[in-house]
């Protein structure tokens, strides 16, 4: 049986709030509020999917055992892959990075992204 919701369509209530740590990513300054919901996980856990968000700020993220796709629905970020030139990332756009990818996440705008998370 699939497993469907609206992104765009869960509302901040819906969202789990809390601040962004270890052992997603490393702020690099201020604290950064997020807010998740996770309404599907694969019965061994290995695959995890649904909506997240942050407010603006720095950090680093080591993708050492997982990897993760995402589709920005609101907002934008500029994310840098070490020794690589910065990308930026916006509403409309989808990245991957796979397992192995270590840089930083700069968000400018409140993001908003559906993402699908898959460990090794």
């Amino acid at each position: 049986m699939a497993t469907t919701f609206q992104p765009k369509e869960l509302f901040e209530t819906d969202l789990e709030k809390s601040l962004l740590g270890q052992p997603f990513a490393e702020v690099l300054g201020d604290d950064i509020a997020v807010r998740m919901a996770v309404p599907f996980a694969s019965d061994d856990s290995r695959i995890l999917s649904g909506v997240w968000e942050a407010a603006p700020g720095l950090s680093r993220w080591e993708f050492l055992e997982r990897g993760e796709v995402i589709h920005v629905l609101e907002g934008r970020m500029v994310v840098t892959e070490d020794g690589k030139d910065p990308v930026t990332v916006e509403a409309g756009n989808a990245a991957f990075f796979p397992i192995g990818w270590q840089g930083t996440w700069d968000i400018k705008e409140r993001i908003r992204k559906f993402f699908v998370i898959f460990n090794s």
